[in-house]
């Protein structure tokens, strides 16, 4: 085996692989030389090369998305690190283990106008769960001085001695800052920061390992149910004659189906579910928007619950907040392990459960379900909204709408599905998906930047087909995710070209303008074409409603290549389209 000579080196790449950290996505360059050279040269890690930093760290979060365990990225120094930041916020905001594996130069070559050189400590701030600034490993130099220590060692009989004691104590610390970082990546599912300061030589390499860490614990996760505190919330539960359970960002199979049942079975409780929340039942509510936009102030105070249960990540109708943040209910109880968001600005209590564990102590407590006419009312309305929405579809013109109704019933079963945000979102929350199909989008921070490379890193940790739908703007945005070498060929993109930022136009503001055109919608004429040449992908393109029916035909189909269908709507038509469907279905 061929190892870094770096004792520093030697120990990152080892207590990664004792922490079972298998990918290790690597952005080239020459300070991280000595990561590279052991990661690359031990079959128990698979490693992968994406040159754009941005886009590597939003593969890797692809990945530990899939996998729920710690993915680890590596750049050199300076800039490099930088453009970690925006899949970091992501990682950190979704709850998603990400290990930053930063090379720097030594402290002593900091701010002296060396090259390539930052601020590279804590340069994450608040925005990861643990910073380790792990320490330079002491070398003699030609006088067979420490070179790292010469004030300390002056006038000292014992240099040696003092030398190897001093290298002991900072292997120590540095065994003990990795270890801690990995576990909590682990253990609280985020993003964790550990940088690494090298010296030259940087790619001598030797057979042997020089470093023997001390055995680590490896712990896992356990959830400990405070029998009080679940005791304490059955007598509300029992008494409340309206429930609303509200479900955000979840993994698929998050919550077993006795626990599903149960839920459904009970009267007095009504399940609000996003698209990206994976939980399906016939007795369920997605398309919120949908279901509540129509609504009157009596019909609010209707719907407004007494208790209101939070399960999952972060929501994405704005209407739902802002029904809840007006009528606020009674009690909020937000269920999970990591932090709880007061989105509604009532949250009493913060159960630190997985769902599935809070369920399974609380529902066998429940001993009876409240007689409540609360879910049968609204599945009432929900037959209205679906009826009327079946309407709206016939007849209407091709546009965004259109578009995401044939491709949602297009997409094969048990496929992946990436979302990207803004607009294909959005329109994702209008429509049922199929059971089958698991749904995933970077709702953390909600940003345009990364859905592409996120998706492909999806794709590569979750072997099976998978599609991502995105706007134009988002793609392009995010085109340099396609210079991956990884992508399978049973990867599809699903490009929505309605040529600008198409959410821009069903929001309030005066349209029509070459100010809002240059400057909010963003208006261009690019296609996808040249890049699908330029990387290897085929290209479809519709125009128009039938040449989208002949194209889905195909497009799915085993390939020898990755496939991209880009879409082209009238940017002009579409908010009108989308604001006309909430007054008629009113």
């Amino acid at each position: 085996m061929i190892y870094s000579k770096i004792p520093l080196a030697q120990t990152v790449t080892t207590l990664c692989k004792t922490h079972h950290i298998k990918h290790i996505v690597i952005s080239p360059g020459s300070r991280n030389a000595p990561l590279n050279i052991g990661f690359t040269h031990d079959d128990f890690f698979k490693c992968y090369s994406i040159v754009d930093e941005r886009c590597a760290a939003f593969f890797a979060l692809g990945i530990a998305q899939q996998l729920q365990d710690p993915v680890a990225v590596v750049c050199t120094s300076g800039s490099a690190l930088l453009n970690y930041y925006p899949a970091i916020a992501e990682a950190f905001y979704s709850n998603i283990p990400l290990v930053v594996l930063s090379a720097d130069r030594p402290k002593h070559l900091i701010d002296i106008g060396d090259g390539q050189t930052i601020k590279q400590k804590n340069v994450f701030g608040e925005h990861v769960l643990y910073n380790a600034n792990l320490k330079l490993d002491l070398k003699d130099s030609e006088n067979g001085t420490p070179d790292n220590e010469l004030p300390i060692f002056k006038n000292l009989e014992n240099k040696l001695e003092r030398f190897l004691g001093l290298q002991k104590d900072i292997q120590s610390y540095n065994e003990s800052e990795i270890h801690d970082a990995l576990t909590v990546s682990k253990l609280s599912l985020g993003p964790v920061h550990i940088n690494i300061p090298f010296d030259e030589p940087l790619y001598e390499t030797t057979n042997e390992l020089s470093i023997n860490p001390k055995p680590f614990k490896i712990q896992n996760r356990t959830d400990k149910v405070d029998a009080f505190e679940i005791k304490s919330l059955i007598d509300v539960w029992h008494n409340a004659k309206r429930k609303m359970i509200l479900v955000g960002v979840m993994q698929p199979n998050s919550i077993e189906e006795q626990w599903v049942q149960e839920i459904a079975d009970d009267d007095s409780i009504i399940v609000f579910t996003e698209t990206t929340s994976n939980l399906n039942h016939k007795d369920f509510f997605p398309g919120i928007d949908k279901m509540i936009a129509p609504l009157e102030d009596v019909d609010f105070k209707a719907l407004q619950p007494e208790v209101l249960l939070t399960f999952g990540g972060l929501i994405v109708s704005k209407k739902i907040k802002a029904f809840l943040r007006t009528y606020k209910p009674e009690h909020h109880w937000h269920v999970g392990l990591s932090k709880a968001n007061d989105t509604f600005f009532c949250l009493d209590k913060h159960i630190k459960l997985l769902p599935n564990t809070f369920l399974a102590s609380f529902l066998p407590q429940v001993t009876h379900h409240t007689k409540s006419t609360y879910k049968a009312t609204w599945l009432a309305v929900r037959q209205k909204r679906r009826l009327q929405h079946d309407i709206y579809l016939k007849g209407l013109p091709f546009s965004d709408f259109t578009v995401f109704n044939s491709i949602i019933k297009s997409i094969p079963k048990s496929s992946l599905l990436q979302v990207g945000n803004s607009s294909a979102i959005r329109y994702m929350q209008l429509f049922k998906v199929p059971k089958s199909i698991e749904v995933f989008c970077n709702r953390g921070t909600s940003g345009i930047d990364g859905s592409t490379s996120t998706a492909i890193g999806a794709a590569v940790g979750k072997e099976k087909q998978t599609i991502l739908i995105t706007g134009d703007l988002s793609f392009f945005y995010d085109s340099n995710a396609l210079w991956n070498n990884y992508i399978p060929n049973n990867f599809r993109i699903i490009v929505i070209n309605n040529e600008g930022g198409g959410i821009f136009r069903i929001l309030p503001g005066n349209k029509n303008t070459d100010n809002f055109d240059t400057y909010f919608e963003t208006k261009h004429h690019l296609t996808a074409e040249q890049l699908c040449n330029m990387f290897g992908f085929l290209y479809y393109r519709a125009d128009n409603q039938n040449h989208l029916e002949e194209h889905l035909i195909d497009f799915y189909k085993e390939s020898q290549q990755p496939k991209l269908l880009e879409i082209f709507t009238p940017s002009r038509s579409n908010d009108k389209i989308l604001l006309s469907y909430f007054k008629f279905i009113k």
